[in-house]
């Protein structure tokens, strides 16, 4: 997959909050961490390319996790691609989450492809970026879908942290650049994996 030049721009909300974000064994760091944005398709002007391993092919109903251990078995199969990018820690300890867009892709595929942009979420207290990439810029249409399935998935995950009796907020924080993602991501030399500060 190639990066096709810059996508269409949209109105987007720059503000940001103060939140703790704290790491296995560490002191909290501050971290920013943006506002709610409830628009849809705020793209990059340039979006950078990223290198995806696919954990779970669009389709599937087996929720893994970026060591391939097996998470739940979900009631309904995954409408994307879902995977990582190798080398990057997101800000919950574990590798940054990213979705692909298109046809399904084999699982442990291997795709180098454009972020578009990213969506946030919030669950038990700690933020996390999910990229979503592909091959084209994606339309307002497409963007619009993948905001309102995490936000359903912020609403199940808050149902079910709740029924587990885990405290902290969950929720989606909408769309956001890639960019600011990939750098709120940190670059992990190999052999230095964390595993995420909770587990599902």
């Amino acid at each position: 997959m190639t990066h096709l030049g810059a996508p269409g721009t949209g109105p987007t909300r720059d503000k940001l909050t103060m939140l703790d974000q704290t790491d296995v064994g560490s002191a909290p760091v501050r971290t920013k961490i943006p506002e709610r944005a409830d628009v849809a398709c705020a793209r990059s002007l340039a979006a950078p390319l990223v290198e995806v391993v696919i954990e779970i092919p669009r389709g599937s109903f087996l929720k893994r996790g970026s060591d391939g251990s097996l998470d739940f078995i979900s009631p309904l199969p995954c409408p994307y691609n879902y995977g990582s990018v190798p080398g990057l820690l997101g800000l919950e300890g574990d590798l940054l989450d990213a979705v692909v867009l298109g046809p399904r892709l084999a699982r442990g595929s291997r795709v180098r492809v454009a972020a578009h942009g990213a969506v946030g979420l919030m669950d038990r207290g700690l933020y996390d970026d999910k990229l979503i990439c592909a091959r084209e810029p994606p339309s307002a249409a497409q963007c619009a879908r993948v905001v309102r399935f995490f936000r359903v998935y912020g609403w199940a995950k808050r149902l079910l942290n709740l029924l587990r009796l885990h405290p902290g907020v969950t929720a989606s924080r909408g769309w956001g650049p890639a960019p600011a993602a990939l750098a709120r991501a940190r670059v992990v030399p190999p052999g230095e994996r964390q595993g995420p500060v909770i587990r599902f």
